[in-house]
């Protein structure tokens, strides 16, 4: 279950390593996405890295969603096109091959079916809440949409790490803190305070 960070590969950036692999996963769940338009509705962690991993694998077109400013800001960075969660037409509008559904929340599984072309594949990547969820059955139904869902990695991990080590992977800036380990308890308020507007990425250092 171990492997060995590549040369060259910083710990800053190999501390993306899991959640990249998790987003990786997702993306080849909906099979291939080269030359594809796809959306990706919420962009904190998972979903920054689901666009850097859709554009890794050669999608033509990424966009991504959010309620907040600071992660489309940051999923911007990535090279996807930007849309306000709550911009219902635009995203309806949007027709998209392959939508990832990593927000985990009732209204995001809503717009991912919403975004999906006629015969488009929704992967959904966000965990619902437990027990029964409100969800647009029937939209999918008559759009003829796939959905498949995706939970943690399989056997992508060596891959993830690869392409983090030569740069194919592109995250640069989804790391937004870096909090010594010692501060930990102070790393996580500030999670907490940021939720409230915004998302925000820990990465715990060493000693210093």
């Amino acid at each position: 279950m171990l492997f060995p960070l590549p040369a060259g590969l910083d710990l800053a950036t190999a501390v993306l390593a899991e959640p990249a692999a998790v987003a990786w996963h997702a993306v080849e769940r909906a099979g291939t996405v080269a030359g594809r338009r796809v959306a990706v509705i919420g962009s904190g962690p998972i979903g920054l890295l689901a666009v850097a991993a859709a554009r890794h694998h050669g999608a033509g077109e990424v966009i991504a969603t959010d309620l907040h400013e600071l992660p489309r800001g940051l999923a911007a960075a990535r090279g996807a096109r930007t849309l306000d969660a709550r911009d219902a037409a635009a995203i309806e509008a949007l027709h998209a091959d392959v939508v990832i559904e990593s927000s985990g929340t009732v209204p995001g599984l809503a717009a991912a079916v919403a975004a999906a072309r006629r015969g488009g594949t929704v992967v959904l990547l966000g965990l619902q809440a437990a027990g029964t969820v409100a969800a647009p059955i029937a939209t999918a139904i008559t759009r003829e949409l796939t959905l498949t869902g995706s939970f943690r990695f399989g056997g992508e991990f060596g891959e993830v790490l690869a392409a983090l080590a030569d740069g194919s992977l592109a995250v640069e800036g989804i790391v937004t803190h870096v909090t010594p380990v010692a501060h930990a308890l102070d790393a996580f308020a500030t999670a907490v305070d940021a939720s409230r507007s915004s998302k925000v990425v820990l990465s715990f250092g060493g000693n210093n």
